[in-house]
């Protein structure tokens, strides 16, 4: 691979992730599936560290509010240390996993595309019916999301280790299937994203720091670079969006990508 390739790759890889980070489609699935069929190929540790920079795209959007929220926390106001609260409840079950099991996840799932494809296939079909199903729509707001609702969207989020689930896409799941409209659903995940993934990039950082040389570095700096201003405009528009047509287009998303890597594996031995 000469120079250019070896800039190009990260490059698109974090395009890619910054435009799968906030939708319901596993960006990790994207990634991994680019590697194995297009040979857009970086080591696991590329693709769990420049998510980071899609996540702090949610601080350039959300700063003013995360600022009040911090602000209103030390003024003791109770509706931001509630909130503080859920957002905790809410991470802690995928950041205990995620620790648990990183090895076979990243040494074992990762490497199976087979699983990667089946995951956005019967994801995207349990998204697609969520969407559609009639719902009693409790919850509007996430200032006031309960806590039990918070910890079931955090097990949900725990299903989103496995490649090609989704991160964004189980914890809509989750929070829709228990009373959260489908904007506040998507909004939440976006805060809940910052503590879990911050989290996951130092651990990650720490577990690799001898494999990082200065090739991989400046690998990661240019996808890091990519994911982030990309995803800074998903996040910026995504919220209408998802108002406006819903989760089904996402879906049917899933359903084309995961079925096509389907039929090239088990058709064409791909």
């Amino acid at each position: 691979m000469n120079a250019d390739q070896g800039l190009f790759v990260p490059l698109v890889l974090g395009i890619v992730e910054g435009l799968t980070e906030f939708l319901p489609v596993s960006s990790t699935g994207h990634l991994l599936l680019a590697g194995h069929f297009f040979g857009l190929r970086q080591p696991a540790t590329f693709i769990v560290l420049i998510q980071l920079g899609a996540i702090l795209a949610v601080l350039t959007i959300y700063f003013t509010r995360l600022a009040i929220l911090i602000r209103d926390a030390f003024s003791g106001k109770a509706y931001a240390w509630h909130f503080a609260l859920a957002v905790i409840l809410a991470s802690v079950p995928g950041a205990l996993a995620g620790v648990l099991f990183r090895d076979y996840i990243q040494q074992v799932l990762y490497e199976t595309p087979l699983v990667i494809c089946i995951s956005l296939l019967v994801g995207g079909v349990v998204l697609l019916a969520v969407d559609r199903m009639p719902k009693r729509e409790t919850y509007d707001d996430i200032y006031d999301f309960p806590w039990h609702l918070a910890l079931i969207i955090g097990l949900f989020q725990m299903v989103a280790l496995i490649p090609g689930v989704s991160r964004s896409g189980a914890t809509v799941v989750g929070a829709m299937l228990f009373g959260a409209t489908k904007r506040s659903a998507a909004e939440f995940t976006f805060f809940i994203a910052l503590p879990i993934m911050i989290g996951a990039f130092g651990y990650d950082l720490y577990k690799s720091r001898e494999l990082i040389d200065m090739s991989l570095g400046l690998n990661i700096a240019i996808g890091f670079a990519a994911s982030f201003v990309v995803g800074a405009l998903v996040v910026k528009y995504l919220l209408d969006f998802v108002s406006r047509h819903g989760f089904a287009p996402f879906a049917w998303w899933r359903i084309v990508v995961g079925g096509a890597g389907l039929i090239a594996i088990l058709g064409f031995g791909l």
